[in-house]
């Protein structure tokens, strides 16, 4: 299984790709993340949102894999706990086809983007910084499979 991270926006920070790519390396082969940046809609000095969340859900939707499981990242999505998370993981293992999670950009997801995903996933009731959730599905991706496969990384 494939995990793929599927992000609005381009040309990070530094510490937004270090953060990153140290959890992402830290996965096994048999549930590798790789990130996926899509290309942020144009906004002018009027932006229309509607416009941009459909631009940027069009882009999103063309870049999930044929037969990947979609979660959508929405803040109003169902929040899970670490266990919880392993739980999935564990799951989605098991069942082997590939995940594709996307995140939408500042405006949020389309429409269309939370129609296709199965699951609408919350990291927080709290509003992040964009470029930072990047680094936090990959850190809670690998303490769940820390969790699920005994490795001492996660503590309760």
């Amino acid at each position: 299984m494939q995990i793929h991270l599927l992000a609005v926006g381009t040309r990070m920070p530094t510490w937004v790709e270090a953060g990153f790519n140290e959890y992402a390396r830290r996965l096994p082969h048999e549930c590798r993340l790789q990130l996926v940046e899509i290309a942020p809609a144009r906004r002018g000095k009027h932006p229309d949102l509607e416009r941009i969340r459909r631009e940027e859900g069009e882009r999103l939707l063309a870049a999930v894999p044929r037969d990947a499981v979609a979660i959508a990242l929405e803040v109003g999505g169902k929040a899970w706990s670490t266990e919880q998370l392993a739980g999935r993981l564990r799951d989605w293992l098991q069942d082997g086809r590939d995940l594709a999670l996307l995140v939408g950009g500042p405006d949020g997801l389309s429409a269309a983007c939370r129609e296709r995903a199965g699951l609408q996933w919350s990291l927080s009731p709290l509003t992040l910084p964009h470029p930072l959730v990047r680094v936090l599905l990959a850190e809670q991706l690998y303490r769940a499979w820390s969790l699920i496969s005994g490795h001492p990384y996660h503590r309760a």
